[in-house]
């Protein structure tokens, strides 16, 4: 018997989504007799207590008797339950220091943690996240904070709306003026950013024309992998050996920053990959740029001047384009930063039901059966031991 527990999020500021919708509870423990679900309650869910209730489903403080807990956002320490099985996303596969206290009490207590972020296919696609709602949300605001610096047209904002159907409607007589829009990556970040571009009636174009041609209505370009770097010595793009050797390659993008207006930034970054560009290119007359939307959201990361967190209250910050200090939003001399962690949860409902979708699609009836290969390349921690495959954070885990 599989006996699910959806963990109430403790992480402040609390997070607002949830692993499994009322709906799809009732579908799981409908159509599956060896399936049991318990929720605990939680004041800050998109989805209501009562909404459970309503589908069947049985409120609990007390989850000791589940066998598998799930959660969204990191657990608490003092919330762990020992002993027991998590899926959350832990952040914690890359060795994040601010999460080390997290894996050493995961081991102290016997923890088996699978993470959601290294569920992958066979080809290293990850099979679930909110990249999709986080690229939906993130354009949103992109082209929000440039009609707010320029005026030039008004877009509310997200969490006003009830849901993403809702957000379409607000869209209804938009005309947004001839704008060139550079969009870079191509994964689910990517293609929630293209869903905005075409419901605002934003045409795309080749980087060709892009580099070369004015245009008298909105256009944008998407970036992949070739477009954007190249190997130092061979001039070539190869997906695999990049994600390999980031350090060996050039980013081409510097070209791209005298032809546009916007950028909505959707691709992957580690510390070792070369940024799009300079802080000092900035500064320069040619570079175009005044809003940038920095959906991936990595401080000083692929973009340099991402000087950390904004919020879902406040989403846009200014950085003066010759000091690189912070500035408030839409002034002169200063571009405009869109740099939310947190995007999904400004549509959570949606982003929810999407997210379960896959859960229940891809990764719980392997679970059910026991667990797989792919469950078992996403198991960090098996009883509070690190398991072969990451058997490289010995020293960050304290298991050395």
């Amino acid at each position: 018997m599989l006996v699910i527990g959806l963990i109430r999020e403790g992480k402040i500021p609390a997070d607002n989504r949830v692993a499994l919708t009322p709906a799809q509870c009732k579908f799981l423990t409908k159509n599956f007799a060896d399936i049991q679900i318990k929720v605990q309650p939680s004041p800050n869910r998109s989805y209501k207590d009562s909404e459970y209730v309503q589908a069947g489903i049985e409120l609990s403080e007390d989850l000791n008797d589940c066998n598998l807990l799930l959660g969204i956002k990191e657990v608490p320490v003092d919330q762990l339950i020992p002993n027991k099985r998590y899926m959350f996303f832990s952040h914690t596969k890359k060795m994040q220091p601010y999460n080390q206290g997290l894996m050493r009490a995961m081991v102290e207590k016997g923890i088996t943690l699978i993470d959601y972020e290294c569920l992958e296919h066979k080809d290293g696609q990850r099979i679930i996240g909110f990249g999709f709602f986080a690229g939906i949300v993130g354009a949103h605001n992109g082209i929000m904070a440039y009609g707010n610096k320029t005026g030039e047209f008004h877009l509310p904002r997200v969490h006003k709306a009830k849901d993403y159907r809702e957000l379409i409607h607000s869209y209804f007589g938009l005309k947004l003026p001839p704008v060139k829009i550079a969009v870079t990556g191509s994964g689910r970040v990517a293609h929630g950013i293209l869903e905005i571009m075409n419901l605002m009636d934003a045409q795309e174009v080749e980087p060709e024309d892009y580099l070369s041609k004015e245009f008298d209505y909105p256009v944008y370009v998407q970036l992949k992998g070739a477009d954007l770097y190249s190997h130092k010595v061979t001039g070539k793009y190869s997906r695999e050996h990049f994600h390999d050797h980031p350090e060996e390659y050039d980013c081409l993008f510097e070209k791209y920053c005298y032809q546009t207006d916007i950028l909505m930034n959707g691709i992957y970054w580690s510390p070792e990959t070369p940024r799009l560009f300079s802080l000092d290119m900035l500064k320069k007359p040619e570079f175009r740029i005044k809003t940038i939307a920095d959906i991936t959201d990595d401080k000083y990361g692929s973009v340099p001047c991402n000087l950390g967190d904004s919020t879902i209250s406040n989403p846009v910050y200014g950085v003066n384009i010759m000091t690189g200090e912070k500035t408030e939003p839409y002034i002169d001399g200063s571009i405009d930063i869109m740099a939310v962690g947190n995007l999904p949860n400004e549509l959570p409902r949606d982003a929810s039901r999407f997210f379960g979708e896959q859960l229940i699609k891809y990764i719980l009836n392997d679970i059910r059966k026991g667990g797989s290969e792919l469950i078992e390349k996403a198991t960090i921690l098996n009883k509070g031991q690190l398991t072969g495959y990451f058997d490289y954070m010995e020293e960050y885990a304290g298991t050395k």
